[in-house]
């Protein structure tokens, strides 16, 4: 497992923090853990804004699953686990064939799908360690 780590002291920081992360990625499935409050959804929205996306990127908290378009045609799925009360849940929505397809899955609170998860995957972990400043911690896992 290798990391890196960031600071971001503003939301304006979050383009540059996007097209570090999206250089250091090369996983498609991206887990975000962080507190309530703690930016997953802003950074996401900055990755699909880097991405190409045009659509207006928000949380999926109540729909589950938001899914995007890239500039270059790629599927960008987000998924915020937040209301999730049990894994089947997430079966009961497709989660299997979203994983067999390839495509970018942004995924927040995934401790909630723990045993679902694929063998490999990139893990952003965002602390809270001011109001305006984030440390984020990117790791990538292959077992």
């Amino acid at each position: 497992m290798s990391s890196l780590q960031f600071e971001v002291d503003s939301i304006a920081a979050l383009p540059q923090l996007a097209r570090q992360l999206l250089a250091s990625i090369k996983e498609t499935v991206v887990l975000f853990k962080g507190d309530l409050g703690a930016g997953k959804t802003s950074i996401i929205k900055a990755l699909c804004d880097e991405l190409g996306v045009e659509d207006e990127v928000n949380s999926p908290t109540f729909s589950i699953v938001n899914e995007y378009l890239g500039a270059k045609g790629e599927q960008i799925f987000h998924f915020d686990w937040y209301r999730l009360e049990d894994e089947s849940e997430a079966w009961d929505i497709g989660w299997e064939d979203y994983l067999e397809r390839g495509d970018y899955l942004f995924i927040e609170w995934p401790e909630k799908i723990r045993n679902l998860l694929p063998h490999q995957y990139a893990l952003i972990e965002i602390e809270i360690s001011t109001p305006e400043r984030r440390s984020i911690c990117l790791s990538h896992y292959h077992e």
